[in-house]
């Protein structure tokens, strides 16, 4: 990656979108789909757990992931506002405008 790219969106909401959006991935999926190590994703997702907005269900060995739209957003300057309207207003977007198959 060059110097001068950055994102608006930190690790932490990509990796809450990619769950929304990919119901089933694995961190090799999330981490494939972000240039993310997978010691990266799991720290992002630890950090997502204790924060309340990501719920964990373990099924045998494998965990499987959703987004807790009721969670609130942890910014100050948002303060008050749940994940619901703008996740819901992405997922919305990204089903209607997706131009290629999910890359699971």
């Amino acid at each position: 990656m060059r110097q001068n790219e950055w994102y608006l969106v930190s690790s932490h909401g990509a990796v809450l979108f990619c769950i929304a959006a990919h119901q089933g991935c694995t961190v090799k999926d999330l981490a494939d789909m972000l240039c993310l190590t997978r010691r990266t994703v799991w720290g992002v997702i630890g950090d997502l757990r204790r924060a309340g907005m990501l719920k964990v269900k373990k099924n045998g060995r494998v965990n499987h992931y959703t987004v807790n739209l009721d969670a609130p957003f942890r910014h100050p300057t948002i303060e008050g506002y749940t994940l619901r309207p703008i996740f819901t207003s992405l997922l919305r977007w990204h089903r209607r405008n997706r131009r290629s198959p999910a890359p699971l």
